[in-house]
Order: C-alpha cells, then sequence, then structure tokens
C-alpha cells in the first residue's frame, strides 16, 4: 500500500469531502451484528466516527502515522499503525470492514485474503469512494482541464480505478445492492482550492517539475467565482458491498 497523504494529513482533514449519513444509513441496515467493525485505512478517521456510533468496539488502521495524528477521537475507538493487507487482529473478529477511498493503492489478493480472515461469519466488507468533483460548467471546465491536461500525466496509476468508478476492481465476494448516493456542498474558493490542493498528482506534479500549478488554477477559478462567495459541487459515491 502506498502512503500518498501523510505529506498534508492536516489539509486532507480539513478538506477532504465526508460521507453523507445516507450512506451509514442503509450500510447499517445491512449489518446482522454491531459488536465490532474495522476501519481500514482510516487517515483522519471520517468513516471510523461513523462507525463509533454505532458499534460497540471499532479498530482503525492506517500506515501514515502524521494521519491518525489528525484523526477523530472517541472512547471505544482504537487506532494503530498497520498495513491493510497484514494486522495483528484475532481471525473472524469484526462484523463489518469499511475502506473509504483507499482501496485503489491496495494489493488486492493480499487485503481480500485478510477480509476473509478478519470478518465473521456473515460479516461485510464496505469499500466505499468518491469521483471526480462536479461543479457547474465553467468550474467544471476548468477542474477538468487541469485533472486531465495538467496532471494527467502525474496521476499514479491506480487512480484508473477511481475512474472506472470501482467497477472494474477485482471483488471475489457475493456482492450486495447498494443505492446510488452522493456528496454535495456549497464551497468557497479556499474550500474549493483546498480540496484540490490534497489531490496526490498535485504533490506528485510539484515533486517531479518543481512547480506549484495551485496559484494559476486558483486564478483561473477566481475568474469562474466572479462574484459568487460559493458555488455548488458535488461527487458521486463508489460503493462496492459484499459478503465472504
Amino acid at each position: 500500500m502506498k502512503d500518498r497523504f501523510s505529506h498534508d494529513s492536516a489539509g486532507y482533514a480539513n478538506f477532504r469531502p465526508h460521507y453523507p449519513e445516507s450512506v451509514f444509513k442503509e450500510l447499517f441496515g445491512l449489518c446482522v451484528s454491531f459488536d465490532a467493525a474495522l476501519d481500514v485505512a482510516t487517515g483522519n478517521g471520517q468513516v471510523a466516527r461513523h462507525l463509533a456510533r454505532k458499534f460497540s468496539q471499532v479498530k482503525a488502521t492506517d500506515i501514515s502515522e502524521q494521519q491518525i495524528k489528525n484523526a477523530y477521537q472517541a472512547s471505544n475507538l482504537e487506532y494503530s499503525i498497520q498495513p491493510a493487507e497484514e494486522s495483528s487482529f484475532v481471525d473472524h473478529s469484526f462484523d463489518l470492514i469499511t475502506v473509504g477511498q483507499a482501496v485503489h493503492w491496495f494489493d488486492f489478493n493480499s487485503f481480500y485474503a485478510e477480509v476473509r480472515r478478519l470478518l465473521k461469519p456473515n460479516g461485510l466488507l464496505a469499500i466505499l469512494g468518491y469521483g471526480l468533483i462536479q461543479s457547474e460548467p465553467s468550474v467544471e471546465l476548468i477542474i477538468g482541464y487541469f485533472y486531465s491536461d495538467i496532471l494527467g500525466n502525474y496521476w499514479d496509476p491506480e487512480r484508473k480505478w477511481i475512474d472506472e468508478n470501482y467497477q472494474t476492481i477485482p471483488f471475489p465476494f457475493k456482492e450486495v445492492d447498494f443505492s446510488n448516493h452522493t456528496i454535495a456542498y456549497s464551497w468557497n474558493l479556499e474550500q474549493l482550492t483546498g480540496y484540490l490542493q490534497t489531490w496526490s498528482a498535485v504533490k506528485n506534479y510539484k515533486n517531479q517539475t518543481g512547480l506549484d500549478i495551485m496559484p494559476q488554477v486558483t486564478e483561473e477559478l477566481k475568474k469562474a467565482f466572479g462574484e459568487r462567495k460559493e458555488v455548488k459541487v458535488s461527487f458521486p459515491i463508489l460503493a462496492r458491498i459484499g459478503k465472504v
């Protein structure tokens, strides 16, 4: 598993979108027990915090100590630095295992073997993510050009799994139907550019060229905003839910 987010853990916590309550309401409706859950590659704990409100005990792992330092805290939530593909938890410990916007970085075969080891009978694996940000045409045109034309060669190969809406990832489980959900916000310029700054390709671009592209993109977006303080943005939620 690659670590692409330790470099800006605070920005990731502040600007990354959050899954709506509707996602977890539907997900929890599929669970048969609420004793223990595991959030893998938890980052700042944005999924783990929802689990902690429903499950008696929640474990959350990440390979980034810096991310965990910025993570949500709860009395029934315990963080540890462990890779997704190999953990110290005992066999058949969890009713639910979740992954938010991270499975594309994993070694699929090793991770899925670990999922089979850790899940209880009738336990669920929930792979969540979100696709490319959407907005009104003038803003989306700038973001699309930034995403594809400027950063196109600087995305890691694993990004293709998100571009394909997680539909082409290996998924050797009995799939459970899940509704379409959307994340929606009204964002000001700082929030939008703060989010774009967290893209892994932005860091790759700067490391490889020595240039900071964000001021140029920010200026273009500022023109698109005009006199408005906020614009509407949305993210389609990607979900694959399965039973062992």
